[in-house]
This record gives structure tokens, C-alpha cells and sequence, in this order.
């Protein structure tokens, strides 16, 4: 079964059959909702919201779990590659301001993100292949313009230059992206990290705002 959905590991000895039973009644469940929801193969938990579904694209084996907010009101189709997993009490906010439609979110495959992330993906943001990340994560693809002091910031307009990720990254708890920001392949993003900018392949960034700290 886990060579099917495209998973390259074993499972643990010592996990108890009581365990296994339990997570193949749970995705059974998951599964049976995602055709009722969607008319599609997906896994989705409880009390989860689906807005403009038909602009959704699914690859295959993906899992949207419990309590998640799926905004797909955008120019372009919310993508969720194969085998993509969007932790609990996560929300993706694609048009966050009815003065701006917004652009949306991509996902590749085997990309997972955890619990409470929210996307704010009215700049639009991409997320390569085989990028794992942790819970409490924020992007943030829209800025707001500021420079004019005869006028309120709410009314400046924002600047909209989306954020990507590339392919086999590693990205820590609490992480926030801004605005224009593009991480290289092959990296990781320390917990805790403010990231702004442009980073290239193969490094370890980290920090307030985000800097280099080594090279892989």
C-alpha cells in the first residue's frame, strides 16, 4: 500500500496493530468524505471548507485534514501535486481584498506542510517537489505601500511579487515568508526565521530577518 501511493519507507517493528487499524479507519473516513465533498480521491478531514471547488486542482493520494480553509476564488488553479498533506487548522486565503482578485497556490509533489499554516495567497505563491515542513507557518504574498504620509496605509494599494520555494527543502516551525522572497533547492529555512529576499541553492538560512548561515 505505501509503495502504491508513492512512499518510499518501512514501517517501524514496533508499531502496534491496534495503531495501524486505528489510521486506516481514520484515512477510510477521510477518503469516503473527500468523494462526498468533491466527487474526487481525496482525503479530507472534518469541518473542512472548500470555496470555488471546481477551480481545485488534485494530483493523486493528497490529504487536506480536519478544520482546513480552502480559498480557491483566484486567477489561477489551487494545484495540490501527488501526494501533497495540508495539516489541521490550516487556511489558504486567496483573494483577501474584493479591490483584488487574488492569484493562488501551487503545490508539488510529495510537499507537506503542518498544522495551523495559513497561505495568504493573493500575490500568488509556488511550492516545489519534496519540501516538508513544520506547524505555525505564514506566508505572506501581498505588502502593503506605505511611502505617501498625506494618505492612510489601508488606502496606499499593496505590492503583490508572490514567494517561491524550490524543490527539496526543508522548512522549520514558525517560519514567516514575505513578500518577494525565493528560496534555491536543496535547502533549509531554520525555525523560527523571518525570511525576505532572494536565497540561492544549497544553503542553511536563518535568523531575523533571514541571512545564510552555511552552505551545504
Amino acid at each position: 500500500m505505501l509503495k502504491k501511493n508513492g512512499k518510499n519507507y518501512s514501517l517501524d517493528e514496533r508499531i502496534p496493530n491496534k495503531l495501524l487499524i486505528y489510521s486506516l479507519r481514520y484515512r477510510l473516513i477521510m477518503l469516503v468524505r473527500g468523494f462526498l465533498k468533491l466527487g474526487k480521491r481525496v482525503f479530507v478531514g472534518k469541518n473542512t471548507i472548500f470555496l470555488n471547488k471546481k477551480n481545485i486542482h488534485f494530483g493523486n493520494n493528497v490529504t487536506i485534514e480536519e478544520h482546513c480553509f480552502i480559498d480557491a476564488f483566484a486567477s489561477q488553479k489551487i494545484c495540490f501535486g501527488n501526494n501533497v498533506k495540508i495539516g489541521a487548522y490550516s487556511s489558504v486565503s486567496s483573494t483577501s481584498h474584493m479591490s483584488k482578485y487574488g492569484i493562488g497556490l501551487k503545490i508539488g509533489n510529495n510537499s507537506g506542510i503542518g498544522r495551523f499554516t495559513e497561505f495568504g495567497a493573493s500575490g500568488g505563491i509556488e511550492i516545489g517537489n519534496d519540501v516538508i515542513m513544520g506547524s505555525y507557518i505564514s506566508f505572506h504574498s501581498e505588502n502593503h505601500n506605505y511611502s505617501d504620509v498625506t494618505k492612510p496605509i489601508r488606502e496606499q494599494g499593496v505590492t503583490s511579487d508572490g514567494i517561491v520555494l524550490g524543490d527539496n527543502i526543508w522548512v522549520g516551525a514558525k517560519v514567516t515568508f514575505l513578500d518577494g522572497c525565493k528560496i534555491g533547492n536543496n535547502s533549509v529555512v531554520a525555525a523560527g526565521a523571518v525570511v525576505k529576499g532572494i536565497f540561492p541553492d544549497n544553503v542553511v538560512i536563518g535568523g531575523v530577518p533571514a541571512k545564510i548561515l552555511k552552505q551545504l
